[in-house]
């Protein structure tokens, strides 16, 4: 179904995306540093509940998109190729700074795992990156789309779940992360930048 190429950048891109300190991995932090490893890895199972309703909301409406026209959907696909580009300039301009935990209070594992659901699902950023980002690796000819959709979804939401997982269950070396993100920090946005800039241009290039 999918080249072996593409899969690859997919996977390549997600880890990449994944490896570089984000809110996602700042909530999973402060959950197991507040209220414990059950409560930081229902967190991230959370966040990756929330990825997989926005992968559903994006396959079922790109797919109706593509069978409606085809023209229609390359139109999609390039403008979310622009919004890419967009967001990857935007990063690498904007000024560094050092991200800091977010103030929650403690709370049971039921209610972490709900919460982060609720932040990763009602975030417009979130929906806008998925439907930006999984229709570049969507190739009609070779599958039905929908089924694709899914199966680059389920790789997203699994790598999350366990990335998150880890960081939950390292306890130990949670301290030494957390001191990580600030010097990271300086550099995220020229990282993501250039993930964001690469894979738009990598679009532009394959569809002409």
């Amino acid at each position: 179904m999918f080249t072996v190429s593409t899969l690859s950048t997919f996977v390549i891109i997600v880890l990449s995306l994944f490896l570089i300190p984000g809110p996602a991995v700042l909530l999973v932090a402060t959950r197991t540093a507040q209220s414990g490893r059950k409560a930081g890895v229902m967190a991230g199972l959370g966040i990756a509940t929330g990825d997989l309703i926005h992968t559903l909301f994006a396959a079922v409406g790109l797919s109706a998109i593509l069978m409606t026209s085809a023209l229609v959907f390359n139109i999609v696909k390039f403008a979310g190729a622009a919004y890419l580009l967009y967001l990857g300039v935007r990063a690498i301009l904007e000024k560094p700074a050092d991200p800091q935990l977010p103030k929650v209070s403690p709370v049971t594992n039921l209610s972490s795992y709900g919460q982060a659901i609720l932040v990763e699902v009602l975030n417009p950023k979130t929906a806008l990156f998925f439907l930006s980002f999984l229709p570049q690796f969507i190739h009609p000819e070779q599958a039905p789309p929908f089924f694709q959709f899914l199966v680059l979804g389920l790789i997203f939401v699994l790598t999350s779940a366990i990335y998150t997982t880890i960081i939950a269950m390292s306890v130990r070396l949670l301290g030494r992360l957390i001191k990580r993100i600030s010097w990271m920090g300086r550099w995220r946005g020229k990282i993501v930048g250039a993930i964001y800039i690469g894979l738009g241009l990598k679009v532009a290039i394959q569809s002409r």
